[in-house]
């Protein structure tokens, strides 16, 4: 299948080395064009969507179309360019948004697969590409961050995915399959 995001994966990729960021910043960046590949591993042919909606059940709401692309765009790209502006222009510790946001969608997807013993959509790059970019922004940031900056990326990550969560177990209304 074409990959729509493809071009502007590509076009951000080569943009970073002409940012007016320092090393970190551009990791944190990193995270918007790795995203948006791991975004097309796990919606290429609506995998992801159907994986979520079939393992929650008929009798659960499910995940809709455009509760996955609110999810993608507000959850995830808008997250990570809020917290590159926090980053750059509050405080450095800021960033750890980014890394909690990667960190913890990963270990949702390696728990996922581990506990139901089987591939998930979006498990191959948040393996091969979310825990080692996780682990160099949280470990770059550390010594630069507050208990605040921890909580705040800690909490806005596990947020993002329980609104996930919350919304496809719902028992109310039809299932969008």
């Amino acid at each position: 299948a074409a990959c729509p995001g493809c071009f502007p994966t590509a076009a951000l990729l080569m943009l970073i080395p002409l940012m007016a960021l320092d090393r970190t910043g551009r990791l944190i960046l990193l995270a918007l064009p790795l995203y948006m590949i791991h975004q097309y591993e796990e919606h290429d042919n609506d995998r992801f969507r159907l994986f979520v909606n079939e393992m929650v059940g008929a009798s659960k709401r499910g995940l809709s179309l455009s509760a996955v692309l609110i999810v993608n765009v507000i959850g995830v790209w808008v997250v990570i360019v809020v917290a590159l502006w926090l980053y750059n222009e509050i405080a450095p510790g800021w960033g750890l948004i980014v890394a909690y946001l990667l960190g913890i969608n990963a270990l949702v997807h390696i728990l996922q697969a581990v506990v139901r013993r089987v591939y998930n959509p979006g498990l191959m790059t948040a393996v091969a590409g979310f825990v080692p970019l996780a682990w160099m922004i949280w470990s770059r940031l550390l010594p630069a961050s507050s208990p605040i900056e921890h909580i705040v990326g800690a909490g806005l990550a596990l947020a993002v995915h329980a609104a996930i969560f919350w919304w496809a177990t719902r028992p109310t209304g039809p299932h969008p399959n």
